[in-house]
């Protein structure tokens, strides 16, 4: 087995977690005599034990002059909303259009407070325009279930005129209420009648 080459090269630890005052202040220094550029060689010309990615972040979202950090105006607002929609999450290319904020700045106030604002928007109209649909509908159904009514209304007295038969009102040949039974009273109450009719012109 080969042995290993010793290069006599350590691995850099790099430093991660929060900025401290003095490193701010090594790369605020930098940066003012060579500027913004060749990350990779900033931090060991620096003297900072950070990585060039590290240190770019730094810059441009805390350290560069001119940047703008919180109290996002209504018309800043306004301008991320309509940037996002027509760019998406291209938050580098909407913070080029807002002199003075940063992407990590506009993408951490989209994702905790204007998506969560379109979302509850969203979900009121939704809702409101559910009602509206709803509402015509129960009009129209009871519109429909008063004109069934009234149609079947007439229906049933259509059918009654057309059910009516006269001849079958006058059928004396059938049993019942309407059968002999109530000719014949009436035909006996009509002789009673002549019979006194008679009896009083004889007398006279």
């Amino acid at each position: 087995m080969a042995p290993k080459k010793n290069d006599g090269s350590t691995k850099r630890i790099m430093n991660k977690g929060a900025w401290t005052a003095e490193e701010d202040r090594k790369l605020a220094e930098y940066i003012e005599i060579h500027g913004a550029k060749r990350w990779k060689t900033v931090a060991s010309i620096a003297g900072l034990n950070r990585c060039g990615k590290s240190c770019r972040l730094r810059w441009l979202n805390y350290l560069r002059p001119n940047i703008k950090r919180g109290n996002i105006s209504d018309d800043e607002e306004d301008l991320i909303l309509r940037l996002h929609k027509l760019l998406g999450n291209r938050w580098s290319l909407i913070a080029g259009r807002l002199p003075g904020r940063t992407d990590n700045e506009i993408k951490n106030y989209w994702n905790s407070h204007l998506s969560k604002k379109i979302n509850h928007k969203e979900k009121t109209l939704q809702s409101s325009r559910a009602q509206e649909t709803a509402t015509p509908s129960q009009k129209d159904s009871g519109t429909e279930g008063d004109e069934e009514e009234e149609g079947g209304g007439k229906e049933s007295v259509n059918n009654s005129d057309v059910n009516f038969d006269v001849n079958e009102f006058f059928d004396f040949s059938a049993e019942g209420s309407y059968g002999l039974e109530w000719v014949n009273k009436f035909l006996e109450l009509d002789e009673d009648t002549m019979n006194y009719s008679e009896k009083v012109s004889n007398i006279m």
